[in-house]
């Protein structure tokens, strides 16, 4: 006699069997084959397309525990059907990853998962490979600089923030910029052993790997970046100049991650410093680029005349991708951008808002403001923000919009880095006209709903140690 299958069918009746006779050879090799099949998939008895969609309504905190399940599912999760899937199924996260510099020579990347609150510390950017001529070491270098007097003192910029002379020597990506487009991190430039270098670095959180891309058009340190329509910019910085010494850059590139190439743009003005009083003023104040973002379908740059360690804020210039120029930035917003330390101008756009933390006389506060394009003019949205500003720190507290909202990074008293979160756009009255405002246009300020303690949450916090923030970057995938 034969044994008793009772089969899934839906179509059949409630309690139904069906009899396997021991010679029906034809219906047991059926049965065989069909088990095999089941076996390779990625879950038992599911097709993977329903399988794919169970996978892609996970977290994605779990995909590192994930993949160590089985081949077929490590190829599932690092491959790009599943996080289509997730941008159809309205299932990607944003995560926020901070760079941060640890024991004056080393760059440690670090994600944070902000509805789990983990962190998740990424793989070691790859080493950089330099020319000979880069080979000569950072103290020839800085004395060469200092011999011929550079007005633009880049050695002691970089002392200042590495704090010691011969960390260049051992630490790549040194002043490298950052950015975030189409799913991945890119790390662009930087120095090496006192070269400028043009390459640029890609980080695949899918893979959660390193990969090289295709290399800028020039080689630079400092740079600013910024994302629009898909695409990534690069503006200014500072490469090696003649007879070794470094010079700022107006130049402009574009990235097209989906060609995998750059193309070149015009070059910033610096309409500003063209008018300067005397040829003696030309020659000692130079123009830089000190901040970057797009806001409303444009790049605004700020710029700012140094020679370190003063700076004169100049307004900046505004590029349009529609028509491929630069124009000079409205007044209000390049003279009221605020400054933070080193003459960098940090800024986010949130929610189609631009936002800036402006530090105040006091090392423990500062204030948000917005810019309102009606009225040229940035007005403040909170006080008293919690801040720990350290002048040892290049950065000493970072800007993200991140799940729709402001949020501030610092590093507080007990060296905790601290990620706090403000809805501050939802909190403020709508702008006043140009005619019905009766603010002081020098110092103009919205009404805040909430008070300041109820303001701000800390939504994540890690032990830092003797870690300093460099940069940060908001990803959705």
């Amino acid at each position: 006699m034969g044994s008793i299958l009772s089969l899934n069918n839906p179509k059949s009746k409630e309690g139904e069997s069906y009899e396997v006779r021991t010679g029906d050879n034809c219906k047991r090799q059926r049965l065989s084959s069909s088990s095999f099949e089941e076996n390779t998939r990625l879950i038992p008895n599911l097709p993977d397309e329903i399988s794919l969609q169970i996978l892609a309504r996970i977290p994605r905190i779990h995909y590192l525990n994930i993949k160590a399940v089985s081949r077929s599912w490590k190829n599932a999760v690092t491959g790009s059907e599943l996080y289509s899937l997730r941008k159809e199924l309205g299932t990607s996260e944003e995560w926020l990853y901070i760079l941060m510099k640890v024991d004056e020579d080393r760059l440690l990347w670090y994600g944070l998962d902000p509805l789990s609150r983990k962190w998740q510390r990424l793989p070691l950017m790859p080493m950089v490979s330099l020319d000979d001529e880069s080979e000569k070491g950072l103290g020839s270098t800085l004395r060469m600089w200092n011999a011929m007097g550079s007005s633009i003192r880049i050695a002691d910029v970089i002392r200042g923030w590495l704090g010691r002379k011969d960390t260049m020597d051992r630490m790549a990506y040194c002043g490298c910029s950052v950015g975030a487009v189409d799913g991945s991190l890119y790390v662009l430039g930087g120095f090496a052993r006192a070269s400028a270098l043009a390459s640029v670095w890609r980080y695949d959180s899918a893979q959660n790997s390193w990969a090289e891309v295709s290399p800028m058009l020039a080689g630079r340190a400092y740079c600013k970046t910024g994302v629009l329509d898909g695409r990534l910019y690069v503006v200014g910085g500072v490469t090696r100049g003649r007879g070794g010494g470094l010079a700022p850059l107006q130049s402009a590139e574009v990235y097209d991650p989906q060609m995998g190439s750059w193309t070149q743009l015009p070059s910033m003005p610096f309409s500003k410093a063209q008018v300067l009083p005397t040829a003696f003023l030309a020659d000692l104040l130079k123009p830089i680029a000190t901040g970057m973002t797009s806001y409303r379908g444009r790049l605004f740059v700020p710029q700012s005349l140094y020679c370190w360690p003063f700076f004169v804020d100049v307004g900046g210039e505004v590029y349009d991708p529609k028509v491929g120029s630069w124009d000079d930035m409205p007044m209000g917003m390049g003279e009221g951008w605020p400054a933070r330390q080193a003459g960098t101008k940090l800024s986010v756009t949130v929610e189609g808002e631009l936002y800036s933390l402006d530090p105040s006389s006091s090392l423990d506060s500062a204030k948000i403001k917005v810019y309102d394009h009606g009225d040229d003019a940035w007005k403040v949205v909170a006080e008293d923000v919690p801040i720990r500003d350290f002048t040892d720190s290049e950065s000493p507290y970072l800007l993200a919009g991140l799940l729709g909202k402001l949020h501030v990074i610092t590093k507080d008293a007990r060296s905790n880095i601290a990620v706090m979160q403000a809805d501050v756009q939802h909190n403020i009255s709508p702008f006043p006209s140009s005619s019905s405002s009766s603010a002081s246009p020098d110092s103009p300020s919205l009404p805040v709903v909430e008070s300041e303690m109820g303001l701000w949450r800390v939504i994540a916090s890690m032990s830092a140690g003797s870690m300093d923030l460099v940069s940060c970057q908001t990803l959705g995938i």
